[in-house]
């Protein structure tokens, strides 16, 4: 028994040692390959990132192009080092295929956000510190990754939207600003156009407000009550409540030192007398 056992370690020794001699030099050749190409997969694809920044792209787009240029070196890397050992890749790529197929079917919804935070990366409808609606949400473009784009809005929440729910979606663009809407009702025997300049002096004395594009103020409609005057302006999209309400503060301010009323609903009942009946 205790031959036979020693047969065995033998015989596995002996198997070890023809293995080493046989397969030696190409095992030690792969891994060298295989450590000059992870470094100078690193190298290049670090080289083409600082390339693409300093040509102006965008740092997304540019991180992107260079992990996938270094993923496929690491892939072309891989695939001499098994020639290198004699090993056909063959087997590997339908193991991958299946493999891919059933992880496919298996995290759809993951998969579809990854396409769609490619998609918004190539067509750039947007990009980092843009102003953005989508889905209801505004904020400022904190980050773009390809599964999640993150928001950032006046009241610093962060607000993390899955890719898959902005292609595809309308989306509102306003780059660095956003725009502020407001409106005061005068009364009927006010001068509209004395109004009207009165709101954009008062408008553009406030820092916040954008000269481009241009404020605009003219009559919304003719109420009831009064003239509806509706006024609009853009302002940084971090101090759009901030400046709203200062705006709408100084408008109410300037109409009362100029002596323009500001009506109110009203509604006027008149009651007629019955007369009494004839006889």
């Amino acid at each position: 028994m205790i031959d036979q056992e020693l047969a065995q370690l033998e015989s596995v020794y002996q198997t070890i040692v023809d293995f080493l001699v046989r397969y030696s030099f190409q095992l030690v050749g792969a891994i060298i390959i295989v450590l000059l190409g992870l470094w100078f997969a690193g190298k290049v694809s670090k080289g083409l990132f600082r390339t693409l920044e300093r040509k102006g792209l965008d740092i997304t787009l540019a991180n992107f192009i260079a992990n996938v240029v270094k993923v496929l070196f690491i892939a072309i890397t891989v695939i001499i080092a098994l020639g290198k050992l004699g090993i056909s890749i063959t087997p590997f790529v339908a193991a991958l295929g299946a493999i891919s197929l059933g992880a496919g079917l298996a995290i759809q919804g993951t998969l579809s956000n990854y396409g769609a935070g490619l998609a918004i990366i190539l067509t750039r409808p947007f990009v980092l510190k843009n102003t953005i609606t989508v889905k209801g949400y505004t904020g400022i473009v904190e980050e773009i990754n390809l599964a999640t784009t993150v928001l950032i809005n006046e009241d610093n929440e962060r607000v993390t939207i899955p890719n898959r729910h902005i292609v595809g979606e309308i989306l509102k663009n306003t780059e660095q600003n956003s725009l502020v809407e407001g409106e005061v009702a005068v009364a009927y025997g006010s001068n509209p156009e004395q109004v009207i300049s009165l709101i954009e002096e008062t408008l553009a004395a406030i820092a916040e407000v954008q000269q481009a594009p241009a404020t605009k103020v003219g009559i919304e409609a003719f109420a009831d009550s009064g003239i509806n005057i509706s006024y609009r302006f853009w302002v940084p999209t971090p101090l759009f409540h901030q400046t709203k309400f200062a705006a709408n503060l100084a408008v109410f301010n300037a109409l009362q030192q100029a002596g323009v009323q500001i009506p109110f609903p009203q509604r006027e009942v008149r009651m007629l007398s019955e007369q009494p009946a004839t006889k």
